[in-house]
């Protein structure tokens, strides 16, 4: 499978679970791979035959902006989501990083993997 991906969108974001963490927003730093085929958007030279990486990312940003989660692995697993579910992205990896959040450390933060049939309802 192919991939399409974002590096390092940086987004402020609400999230954290310390008193001082839900008054102030936070920078979070976010990279995506998402799985698609590639050979149709190739072959026809058409963005509506990609995965809209543009897109993609403004939906990231709203959602993150729109949300007030304590933890990052929430944060996380809802993107994830949200990408598979509303793009119709077959698989997605994550990571999602809070920097400076533990002392002595430029970046901590989660990387999770997805795929469509993990949210697949009956």
């Amino acid at each position: 499978m192919d991939i399409v991906y974002i590096r390092d969108l940086r987004v402020d974001a609400l999230i954290g679970i310390y008193d001082w963490e839900r008054s102030v927003r936070q920078v979070v730093r976010i990279d995506v791979e998402m799985g698609w085929d590639n050979r149709k958007p190739a072959a026809s030279d058409s963005i509506v035959d990609t995965l809209n990486y543009k897109e993609a990312a403004q939906r990231i940003k709203q959602r993150v902006q729109e949300t007030e989660y304590q933890l990052v692995e929430t944060l996380a697993e809802h993107l994830v989501e949200m990408l598979i579910r509303e793009m119709h992205v077959p698989w997605v990896k994550l990571r999602l990083g809070k920097p400076y959040a533990v002392k002595d450390s430029s970046e901590v933060g989660v990387c999770i993997e997805r795929y469509q049939s993990d949210f697949k309802t009956g």
